[in-house]
């Protein structure tokens, strides 16, 4: 057995709905974001900054592009004998075969894993935010005050504070009520589900719990240990921190990248954000490039013109293409003459020559208009969009296109293109 003050569990399982296209074939965790980064490099940079060196990687939907982004650990500085970084899914024992069912369950399934290293603290974090956050002096916090658990809380906007849990906590931090997405908050300072736990109280709590259904941190454990001993803290945390769960939130995220002086800067050097970089061909300019304010990836071909956008690491921006408020990600292709405006592109999409995205006047789209709300095209990846075609706004494409999938050669706002197999 070897011994940690404080492991980690990342738990990056999670499906991402809402984000759409973007996420039908990959976890949320592993959408790219800001030109070159994963989302879960984000928690993982945290904690190789933080002094935390032993991360277990809880893993379920689509897991094979984090498994390979991933891998032993070694951008992060995590390949380690003792400790390091370590993938968990959900794995068939003599009694059980089950898929994760719920936060708190993913973790009670590794009760093996956090007992080998018999931790005195467990940091539990998600795997789909971004933010930079020293989670040593969350420790020293929950130390000083002598927690059974501290969560980490952000004040949010009044009418935003029901799609959270939130607190109630008293003048010294001491949480006297904990709502989890209330419909009527009686508070604003919303849990972030960042979590330190005394390891005994966590060990005590999952297995008191183990057979509720679909056992979660907010809703089931957190009222399990305030009922029992009323020991817990929020943390306040002040910094940038970003839900990027919808297609809105994300196309902002990576906007606000780019800004003059932006919010979240990913250029520090004293906390820098590792990622995995399989590109080492450098990044080139047409000579009849035009750029303006954006983050281009490396290896990246630009030949056209780019104004305020993110461009992924090798993605190609042809001759005369024009691409504005966009996101294009990693290896996907802008073709010759074709305008982008206003759009979410996703890894190795092609698109043709002489097509224009964002076109028209936003409609609601009649598909799926929870997720789809906004005045932006997101097309999935590997998706293929032929020659000369126009698409309206609060559209989605996913799947390989002909231009016989557009009627006159357009897809109207408000309109979708799922093919077979990738619904």
């Amino acid at each position: 057995m070897i011994k940690k003050e404080m492991i980690a569990m990342l738990l990056a399982g999670g499906q991402g709905s809402r984000l759409g296209v973007l996420t039908a074939n990959v976890a949320k965790p592993a959408v790219m974001f800001g030109g070159k980064y994963r989302i879960i490099d984000f928690p993982l940079s945290n904690c190789i900054n933080s002094g935390v060196d032993t991360v277990g990687v809880l893993t379920q939907y689509r897991h094979l592009r984090l498994n390979t982004h991933i891998g032993i650990g070694i951008p992060w500085d995590l390949d380690r004998i003792n400790g390091g970084v370590t993938l968990l899914p959900p794995y068939e024992t003599s009694s059980t075969s089950d898929w994760y069912s719920g936060t708190a369950n993913s973790v009670y399934q590794n009760l093996e894993f956090m007992d080998h290293y018999n931790p005195d603290y467990v940091l539990i974090l998600g795997g789909d935010h971004v933010y930079k956050m020293d989670y040593e002096m969350m420790l020293d916090y929950h130390k000083k005050k002598g927690a059974d658990v501290t969560i980490a809380c952000i004040p949010v906007p009044w009418e935003e504070a029901s799609r959270f849990g939130v607190a109630v906590a008293d003048e010294d931090g001491n949480i006297r009520n904990f709502e989890e997405k209330p419909a009527h908050p009686s508070s604003n300072l919303a849990s972030m589900g960042i979590y330190i736990f005394n390891y005994k109280v966590l060990r005590e709590a999952l297995i008191a719990l183990k057979d509720q259904p679909g056992c979660d941190f907010g809703m089931h454990v957190i009222p399990y240990i305030q009922e029992k001993t009323h020991n817990i803290y929020a943390y306040e945390f002040n910094g940038y921190w970003k839900d990027v769960g919808t297609l809105s939130a994300y196309w902002q995220a990576n906007m606000e990248l780019i800004s003059i002086i932006p919010e979240f800067n990913l250029y520090e050097e004293f906390w820098k954000v590792y990622t995995r970089n399989d590109i080492i061909r450098p990044l080139y300019f047409g000579d009849k490039a035009d750029v303006d304010t954006c983050i281009i990836g490396d290896g990246a071909e630009i030949r056209g013109t780019v104004e305020n956008s993110v461009i992924g690491s090798g993605a190609v921006i042809e001759d005369g293409a024009i691409v504005r408020d966009s996101i294009v990600m990693e290896n996907a292709v802008i073709g010759k003459d074709t305008v982008v405006d206003k759009s979410i592109i996703a890894e190795s999409v092609h698109v043709g020559a002489k097509c224009h995205l964002g076109v028209g006047k936003f409609a609601r789209n009649e598909y799926n208009p929870k997720v789809y709300n906004a005045d932006l095209v997101t097309i999935a990846e590997d998706s293929v969009i032929p020659d000369g075609v126009s698409i309206g706004k609060n559209t989605a494409i996913s799947g390989i296109t002909t231009i016989d999938d557009y009627k006159d050669g357009l897809l109207a706002s408000g309109q979708v293109i799922i093919k077979a197999g990738d619904r």
